[in-house]
């Protein structure tokens, strides 16, 4: 989307740990940063790796991939009518140096009768996603309204991404 060119992706396989008690913020700048720091340890030192990880906070709970079909409609159900918080951490690692920053959302679901629960479920599409939805996929048709960062709902906020590199001296656009 953003035109970069010679980049790679390269998944970090380290087990995401939470931090019990931890704000939000924290807890996604310290996954995104083990990520990153993973897959810096291949990296050349003048490479830039951006790594990101995202969560749903809803009523003081942290909603991340769900590991069952069950798990899936009861978050979906606990988020139905109700305003929930999307945080992501982008942790950037270039030449020794590291940056991290998290971003916040505010998304409005409508609600969401059990049946619609059921269907969205039976599509597949919840299970590697954050708070069990995609917004950016069928789950659109849920979300009545976003206050923050529409790319930080899809797990990484442009936005914020391109000023940390600015910062580095690696915008986007120069």
């Amino acid at each position: 989307m953003l035109g970069v060119k010679d980049m790679q992706i390269i998944p970090a396989v380290g087990e995401e740990a939470s931090i019990p008690g931890a704000k939000p913020e924290a807890l996604v700048c310290a996954l995104a940063l083990a990520k990153g720091r993973e897959v810096a340890e291949k990296a050349a030192e003048e490479d830039v790796v951006i790594a990101a990880d995202t969560i749903v906070w809803y009523d003081g709970r942290v909603y991340g991939k769900p590991h069952s079909r069950e798990e899936a409609a009861a978050m979906l159900s606990a988020l139905s009518g109700n305003t929930h918080q999307v945080y992501t951490g982008v942790a950037v690692i270039c030449g020794g140096r590291e940056l991290c920053e998290a971003e916040e959302s505010k998304v409005h679901f409508r609600p969401i009768p059990p049946e619609e629960i059921e269907a969205y479920v039976d599509t597949g599409e919840p299970m590697d996603k954050a708070g069990a939805y995609g917004a950016q996929g069928v789950a659109s048709v849920f979300v009545k309204g976003i206050e923050g960062d529409f790319f930080n709902v899809m797990g990484l906020p442009v936005c914020r991404l391109d000023s940390m590199l600015r910062k580095l001296g690696k915008g986007f656009l120069y």
